[in-house]
């Protein structure tokens, strides 16, 4: 999409033809394509199926509602904020007193959104001509004009003095794909700490993966899931300086770290825990372990084990019924005695690949019941684990 389609599309034709396209299937857009173009310009008529698209990718993260509202630029749906996510961090900065924002490096607008529904004034700066144009378009397509301002600048250059408080979203993506090296940021992680030291508040979003001793000594450094799946890491500044948490959403349920020493090793027990990914990235297995008054099947592996059952929000509990060394054959010859017919495969410490794996024990999938295979190491050898979840 370019300047010229997003016009076009705002205007009430385009409009017009994204009602008109909208919940159309892959296999009928040739012959709705074919017919538009009778009576529009080809270009908007493919504008307005791309857009189609766009917005059917984006209900994940934005939902249907506000999603079929919005517009996007395909790089957007990829690279944006998840609303729960971002709702729960604009929570965060509101609570700590927060009513101003510059959201910088702000894309097509999905944290300036969230952070004016709860409102807090926004600056959104992006430096992308379109970008900028679009995430315009979505705070007026949400009647959030009033608290969104949009600015297309760079973001280096822009004075934040006066709001109180920064949100930086770095690109962490470049023409090869992912960027790891957080100096590779655009603009370089460096750049946006000098930002958030001289800010009352700052919250800079960095991939889940960021190396924790490149974690700044006076930032709080929070690792956030969506029901199971790492979505990021926030490094905090003005909060709590050397605090590391995991956030769970939906909740939010919060595990802080408390500095606890590695838990020890111990026999494979009749429970199985897996840590929440969050937890697993802020470093926080030992804060789980105990918990569930556990320890490690194996010391180089995020799995806890116990003798008892626990609930707990930061972990999923499995029973183990078997433990094998790694072969394939009598994994295959146990789920055909005991007729399995859905087998879920995790791997932690394994260099099998799980639909490998599963291919080959369960080729023609038969019988009633399921059950969950763990490929890890139990004190240094490679294991099989069989259970279910408990």
């Amino acid at each position: 999409m370019n300047d010229l389609c997003l016009d076009s599309l705002l205007s009430p034709e385009g409009r017009a033809l994204l009602d008109e396209v909208r919940g159309t299937a892959p296999a009928e857009e040739l012959a709705l394509a074919t017919r538009l173009r009778r009576e529009h310009p080809a270009e908007l008529v493919s504008a307005a199926l791309t857009q189609a698209r766009l917005r059917e990718r984006a209900a994940a993260k934005f939902g249907d509602e506000d999603a079929r509202r919005m517009f996007f630029t395909a790089n957007g749906v990829e690279q944006s904020t998840r609303t729960t996510v971002a709702a729960h961090r604009a929570a965060r900065l509101r609570a700590l007193g927060v009513t101003s924002v510059a959201d910088l490096c702000c894309g097509i607008g999905g944290d300036a959104i969230a952070f004016a529904r709860a409102g807090i004034r926004v600056l959104a700066v992006d430096r992308d001509p379109l970008t900028a144009e679009v995430a315009r378009a979505n705070a007026e397509a949400l009647r959030l004009s009033a608290l969104i301002e949009v600015r297309e600048a760079d973001v280096t250059r822009v004075d934040v003095s006066s709001y109180d408080a920064v949100f930086v979203d770095p690109a962490r993506r470049g023409g090869r794909g992912r960027v790891f090296d957080p100096e590779a940021y655009s603009p370089p992680l460096s750049w946006a700490v000098a930002t958030a030291r001289a800010a009352p508040r700052a919250a800079l979003k960095v991939a889940p993966g960021i190396p924790h001793e490149a974690v700044p000594a006076e930032a709080e450094a929070e690792w956030i899931s969506d029901r199971g799946d790492v979505k990021e890491a926030v490094l905090w500044f003005g909060t709590e300086p050397g605090l590391v948490r995991a956030t769970l959403l939906p909740g939010p349920r919060e595990l802080r770290g408390r500095g606890l020493p590695d838990p020890p090793v111990r026999p494979l027990g009749r429970y199985l825990y897996e840590p929440d990914g969050a937890a697993i990235r802020a470093h926080l297995v030992a804060e789980v372990a105990e918990e569930v008054d556990g320890g490690l099947i194996d010391g180089t592996i995020a799995y806890v084990t116990s003798d008892a059952h626990h609930d707990s929000p930061y972990a999923t509990a499995y029973e183990i019924t078997d433990r094998l060394p790694f072969n394939v054959k009598k994994l295959k010859a146990l789920l055909r005695e005991r007729e399995v017919g859905v087998l879920t495969v995790k791997k932690r410490g394994s260099a099998v690949e799980p639909e490998e794996l599963r291919r080959k024990v369960l080729p023609k999938p038969h019988g009633s019941h399921a059950v969950t295979v763990f490929l890890t190491r139990v004190a240094g050898a490679p294991t099989m684990l069989l259970g279910h979840p408990a």
